[in-house]
């Protein structure tokens, strides 16, 4: 526990993080009301994903970002799930889920299904990030919006 524990929060600290800024303006302003113009880190996907992650959330444009996105294999996306006691609700699967305090997203990358699918979940992730709630009936109001936002750039081009 102890060792995966500290390697996990030496992967958290090796990813570089933008510092954020302390002007009277943003001091006001919780993690959860900071606006999107802040970078994010994306760890452990292919290029092809991230160039599809990273554009699918400037086209959601969701009014908070991740500080970190995180693609792990199953067994680690398992054992991050439990060390951070993740709790899925009766009917939900989990193939992400966000950590709230670090505003870090952990994808499992052996259930990555695609553009579409990683649309639809990360519009969901974000809606967590966007409530700054652990209810996935939150989270879901919030992704709906995004989704439809997502839905009508993608017919746009």
């Amino acid at each position: 526990m102890k060792v995966t524990m500290g390697a996990f929060l030496v992967i958290l600290t090796a990813v570089p993080c933008l510092a954020q800024k302390n002007d009277a303006a943003s001091a006001d302003l919780s993690p959860a009301q900071a606006p999107a113009t802040e970078e994010y880190t994306v760890a452990g996907a292919t290029q092809e994903q991230e160039t599809t992650l990273r554009e699918q959330i400037r086209l959601m444009h969701p009014k908070v970002l991740p500080a970190r996105v995180v693609f792990v294999p199953h067994w680690k996306y398992l054992d991050d799930a439990r060390i951070f006691q993740l709790h899925v609700p009766t009917g939900y699967s989990s193939v992400m889920f966000t950590h709230l305090p670090s505003r870090t997203v952990f994808v499992d990358n052996d259930r990555y299904l695609g553009k579409e699918w990683l649309g639809h979940w990360m519009a969901h992730e974000l809606g967590h990030l966007e409530s700054n709630s652990a209810k996935e009936e939150d989270a879901e109001r919030v992704a709906h919006k995004l989704r439809a936002v997502l839905r009508s750039n993608y017919k746009k081009s």
